[in-house]
């Protein structure tokens, strides 16, 4: 049996693709995710797993070199297209098909062979290398190399510092979460994120909008939360290794999104918030991770399902179900949303600052302490949106 060329033959039917959105992109994002899967193409964590990279938005060029960095990390001759316009996807994916059709039969990069360093965490792209005598840590955009520190019990442990995103699968698009390890422990976490655009954010779109003097129904704005929490439970789902909801999760986003959805479609809905918000597995994984008060999160400024939720993961992924729940009985209202209504999917939009900033700024002290892999559960379970980050248009700006 030819396997290299039964490889081949799958690889020029069904590219597999890493996808990666710049902030302000989100639209971009939900059109390609929805592409792919009509298509059929896999979707990978790894550019060493990709046939293409497929970017999402207009990236800023003095803080996207991370960019090459992935294009070089996809086997050779490796195909990179970007994506500027929501509603375009079809195009660009027909170039990569082509383009990986055009590669000759024989790659120009080898694959990886015999005895490698030890990697942690490689699924942005970036190697930390690890020999337990020296530490040939390359920089990430100025990240400090491991170094020696006490860990809980008094041990001198190595301590390695290690970033995060901003292309990891599941993650907010643009987020840079940069961890200090000692073993699987997080003892520091710090929050960047890269400069988004000057767009209304997705998310919060119809409540800006009203806010402005257009008119937009509830029923809009009711299908937009239910989406939003849907692309959110999607995540998280996934995180946690939950694929076929996550996958079921993003499907109906979409459907949701198309336009006023079917009977069939809103029952789905529900099915899958009662499904989830029944599973005890899913109870058992996420129950005590990132405790979150409510007198807490109102002194930071948080508000919408963080600040509800008043616990735990699991507290804010039953807030989500909730007001999918909630949302789905106002699909259908015509009536105008009324312009002081500001409760976007992720809080307030009427207060000092957005509220993915304040989800951002309590990150940090939800992570210290907490082992690694907990570390993703947390942060998918407050999904900041860094749209929201980004400076909000003037009246007469493009909306979403």
């Amino acid at each position: 049996m030819d396997l290299r060329g039964a490889l081949r033959r799958t690889a020029l039917r069904r590219p597999a693709v890493l996808l990666v959105t710049w902030p302000g992109a989100t639209g971009i994002r939900l059109g390609m995710e929805a592409e792919l899967r009509r298509r059929g193409w896999p979707v990978v964590a790894s550019p060493a797993a990709a046939d293409a990279l497929v970017v999402c938005g207009s990236p800023v060029a003095a803080r996207a070199r991370w960019l090459d960095d992935l294009e070089r990390a996809v086997p050779r001759p490796a195909v990179r297209v970007t994506v500027t316009e929501p509603g375009h996807a079809a195009r660009p994916l027909d170039e990569v098909r082509e383009r990986v059709r055009a590669r000759p039969d024989t790659e120009t990069t080898p694959r990886p062979t015999g005895r490698e360093p030890t990697h942690h965490e490689d699924r942005d792209g970036h190697e930390h290398h690890q020999d337990h005598g020296t530490h040939a840590m390359p920089e990430v955009a100025g990240l400090p190399l491991a170094e020696r520190a006490d860990d809980r019990d008094g041990l001198r442990l190595d301590r390695l510092h290690v970033p995060l995103g901003p292309a990891l699968a599941d993650w907010p698009a643009g987020l840079i979460l940069r961890c200090a390890l000692q073993g699987d422990v997080v003892q520091r976490a710090e929050v960047e994120h890269l400069p988004g655009s000057d767009g209304m954010p997705f998310w919060a779109a119809p409540w800006l909008r009203a806010a402005r003097g257009e008119r937009v129904s509830r029923g809009t704005a009711a299908r937009r939360r239910c989406a939003a929490h849907l692309d959110s439970l999607g995540r998280l789902l996934s995180v946690v290794g939950w694929a076929d909801p996550a996958a079921r999760s993003r499907r109906l986003r979409d459907e949701v999104l198309a336009g006023p959805p079917s009977a069939r479609t809103t029952a789905e809905v529900r099915r899958l918030a009662t499904r989830v918000g029944r599973s005890r597995t899913l109870r058992w994984l996420l129950t005590g991770l990132g405790p979150l008060s409510t007198t807490h999160a109102r002194e930071r400024g948080v508000s919408g399902p963080a600040l509800a939720a008043d616990g735990d993961a699991h507290a804010r992924l039953r807030l989500w179900l909730t007001e999918i729940g909630r949302a789905v009985r106002d699909f259908d209202d015509t009536r105008p949303l009324a312009p002081g209504d500001m409760r976007g999917p992720r809080g307030a939009l009427d207060g000092d600052r957005p509220p993915s900033r304040a989800l951002l700024d309590i990150l940090p002290g939800l992570l210290v302490g907490t082992e690694f892999g907990c570390a993703r559960a947390i942060l998918a379970s407050l999904d900041p949106d860094i749209d929201e980050v980004a400076p909000v248009p003037s009246a007469g700006a493009g909306h979403a």
